[in-house]
């Protein structure tokens, strides 16, 4: 190293040699990436289509179940504690859907519809509001008993139960969702 030549000038020189010609940049700002696209999972996408498909020929014609009568399920290994906490309405609420007023194969289609939003958005609990049946005469609520078989037909259902009374009482159902992955 020359003595006369401060360091600072040497590094600079090297440094300049090492990289090579250089020229300016219109604008020195990092244009931020758009985001790509979420994957459709058209696996998931041909799997409702199917139970759509099977939930309107469903030759389910329903069971005993009364317009009073309060709806439950969980699946085996759901822990007692998580359940208790989906019958005291302590879930936070992410959507609702409301089939009053549907036939059987339009409350079929929107609930799987609805059940494939609540995957892909990744909601934990939701409220489905099918009514007691009251005006169902002699055939008894209909669409509770078919709400109740098509949930539990469902994989992404870990447990359903009657609402709150503030919530839609029998009329209504908090669903816990499996997140998947």
């Amino acid at each position: 190293m020359d003595h006369d030549t401060p360091p600072d000038d040497d590094d600079s020189a090297l440094f300049r040699k090492a990289v090579g010609p250089v020229r300016p940049m219109r604008q020195d700002r990092h244009l931020p990436r758009r985001r790509p696209p979420r994957p459709r999972p058209h696996h998931s996408e041909a799997e409702d289509r199917a139970v759509v498909r099977d939930l309107t020929s469903d030759p389910f014609s329903g069971t005993d179940v009364q317009p009073g009568d309060e709806l439950q399920f969980a699946r085996p290994g759901l822990q007692r504690s998580v359940y208790r906490k989906l019958r005291r309405g302590q879930f936070r609420l992410d959507a609702e859907l409301d089939l009053h007023g549907l036939t059987v194969a339009e409350a079929a289609q929107s609930l799987a519809l609805f059940l494939s939003e609540a995957r892909e958005a990744r909601w934990r609990c939701v409220r489905i509001v099918h009514g007691k049946g009251l005006r169902s005469s002699n055939r008894g609520p209909v669409l509770k008993a078919q709400v109740a078989h098509w949930l539990a037909l469902r994989d992404e259902v870990l447990a359903y139960t009657s609402a709150r009374p503030a919530d839609g009482g029998t009329g209504a159902v908090y669903v816990l969702l499996r997140h998947q992955s």
